[in-house]
C-alpha cells in the first residue's frame, strides 16, 4: 500500500523516481537543500518497499514532530556530540540484520563549505556499502545511483562521490554544497 501511494504521489507531483532501493547500507542523501528532501527520500524509499532510518537533528523532535519523526524512521542526533548514537548504530549495523540509514552528508540545508565524513566513517566501521541517493530539482528526478564500498582512501572515495553528484542540483540549487571534506576530516579518516 505504502509503495503504491509513494509512486502515485511522485507521479502526481511531476517527479520521476529512478534506481533500485538498497536493502542494507548507508545512504548518502544529497544535495540537501530543502525541508522537502526528507519527504522526497521517504517517497523514494517507500516506493521501493523500504522504511529507512534517518539521522535528524534532535531539535526537530520537539512538539508534534517529536511524535511523528520516530514513526517515519527518524533518529535524533546531537550534532555537536554524535558519538553515542553513531556507536549504537554501528553495533546495530554489524548485527547482520538488514540495516539502511540515510544521512545528509552536508549536515544542513544551507550552503556550506564542506561535507561531513560521518557517512563514510559509519560505512567503513560497519562494513556496509554506501548508496548514493539524489534529488535533482531542475530535472524533477530523485532516486538512487551507484553503490560503492568505503575503502581506506577517503580522498579517492570522495572523488567517486563528487563525480556522481557533479550534475545533481537539489530542490534549491543555490544552496548546494560541493561534495568535499574538511581537511581535518580527511586526516582523521586516514589515521
Amino acid at each position: 500500500m505504502r509503495s503504491r501511494l509513494a509512486g502515485l504521489v511522485l507521479r502526481l507531483t511531476g517527479w520521476t523516481g529512478v534506481g533500485d532501493v538498497p536493502r542494507t547500507g548507508i545512504v548518502v542523501g544529497a544535495p540537501h537543500t530543502s525541508n522537502w528532501d526528507f519527504v522526497m527520500m521517504l517517497l523514494v524509499m517507500w516506493r521501493g518497499g523500504v522504511t529507512p532510518r534517518v539521522l535528524i537533528k534532535r531539535e526537530l523532535f520537539r512538539g508534534p514532530l517529536g511524535w511523528l519523526l520516530p514513526r517515519l524512521g527518524g533518529i535524533p542526533i546531537d550534532r555537536d556530540n554524535p558519538g553515542d548514537v553513531v556507536r549504537g548504530l554501528v553495533r546495530e549495523a554489524r548485527s547482520g540484520e538488514p540495516f539502511l540509514l540515510i544521512l545528509a552528508a552536508e549536515g544542513t540545508r544551507t550552503k556550506g563549505g564542506y561535507w561531513k565524513s560521518g557517512f563514510w566513517r559509519i560505512a567503513r566501521s560497519a562494513g556496509l556499502p554506501i548508496a548514493l541517493a539524489f534529488i535533482d530539482g531542475p530535472s524533477r528526478t530523485t532516486g538512487f545511483g551507484p553503490t560503492m564500498s568505503a575503502t581506506a582512501d577517503v580522498v579517492a572515495d570522495m572523488d567517486t562521490v563528487r563525480a556522481f553528484y557533479r550534475d545533481k542540483r537539489g530542490i534549491h540549487p543555490e544552496r548546494r554544497t560541493e561534495p568535499r571534506l574538511r581537511e581535518e576530516d580527511q586526516a582523521r579518516a586516514r589515521g
